[in-house]
């Protein structure tokens, strides 16, 4: 009995030697843990701070370019190099956002290149101050003579000015009685189109006159007029416009219309056909096409030539 409890009272004390070694070793791996986390929040803490002091300094050499990229531009200088200078800061700086293997050492390089290249671009405005110092005198000095050149010519410049007024003035008189001139020839050589008149063409060829048509009749419209003799007019092929007016001024189409320049403005117009002009006071027959759609009311038609309206008549639909 003795001896089993001799036994139990071992066991017991190797268990509690078992555990308290375990103990140990928790509290060794906890302390080793809990100093490397330390460290590990130390070196972000110093990265976190030289990345912060990193975009400031980038920052200002950032606003230090832009000052002096608008002060060379002030002064007449080129800029390329300083934007192109620009250019490059920018890329590190959004590089250094994105940057897992930033390096203090690299980028403290590079901001000392940057402070270099600005401490360089102060010395080269200084000399383009003093070279534009130079131009401004120099300019000023060539004001003073041209104003004393334009002071001893004042009276030769004054014969010279009146002289031009008049010329122009007689020019001016030339041109615009020679375009007046220009327009009445050309006028006087239009051709006209009178005794213009409408009649109803059916789909069976049947021509009915008289200014007055039913609606279910008119399957195609001839418009026939007479072009007077004119001696100054070109004897040759005249394209013919005919526009075909409702009652509200609408063009009618019939598929064979389209778009004509007149005094500079473009207007519809509902067909057209060349007529040789034989200049013998000429009958002319023009026929639409098919397919148009004619509504009770007073229709209107004016005929173009050659950039002028040179007729125009009028029919009613019944």
């Amino acid at each position: 009995m003795e001896t089993t409890t001799s036994n139990n009272q071992g066991v017991l004390k190797i268990v509690i030697g078992v555990l308290v070694g375990i103990l140990a070793l928790l509290g060794y791996l906890f302390m080793g843990a809990r100093n490397e986390t330390l460290e590990l929040q130390k070196s972000l803490t110093s990265k976190v701070e030289q990345l912060s002091s990193t975009q400031i300094k980038l920052d200002s050499i950032s606003k230090s370019l832009d000052l002096k990229i608008a002060e060379v531009q002030s002064l007449g200088g080129s800029v390329a190099e300083l934007e192109a200078v620009k250019a490059q800061l920018e890329n590190d700086k959004k590089k250094l956002k994105s940057d897992f293997s930033f390096s203090i050492q690299k980028y403290e390089t590079k901001i000392k290149e940057y402070e270099n290249f600005l401490a360089v671009k102060d010395d080269d405005i200084r000399k383009l101050k003093e070279e534009n110092g130079v131009l401004v005198a120099r300019t000023q000095t060539l004001e003073t003579e041209k104003q004393q050149v334009l002071v001893e010519n004042t009276s030769l410049k004054t014969e010279k000015e009146v002289l031009s007024t008049t010329l122009n003035k007689t020019v001016e008189d030339f041109t615009a009685k020679n375009n007046d001139l220009k327009r009445q020839v050309t006028l006087a050589s239009a051709m006209k189109a009178i005794n213009v008149q409408a009649a109803a063409l059916s789909s069976k060829g049947k021509v009915r006159e008289g200014g007055a048509y039913k609606a279910s009749r008119i399957d195609q419209l001839r418009v026939s007029f007479i072009m007077p003799s004119n001696p100054i007019a070109a004897q040759d092929n005249k394209e013919i416009y005919i526009r075909v007016l409702d009652g509200n001024g609408a063009v009618v189409e019939n598929g064979n219309g389209g778009i004509l320049q007149i005094d500079g403005k473009e207007i519809g117009y509902s067909f057209k056909q060349t007529v040789p002009f034989e200049n013998n006071d000429q009958r002319v027959d023009l026929v639409s096409g098919k397919g148009a759609n004619y509504s009770k009311g007073k229709y209107s038609i004016e005929l173009y030539s050659e950039g002028f309206k040179i007729g125009k008549g009028a029919f009613e639909v019944k």
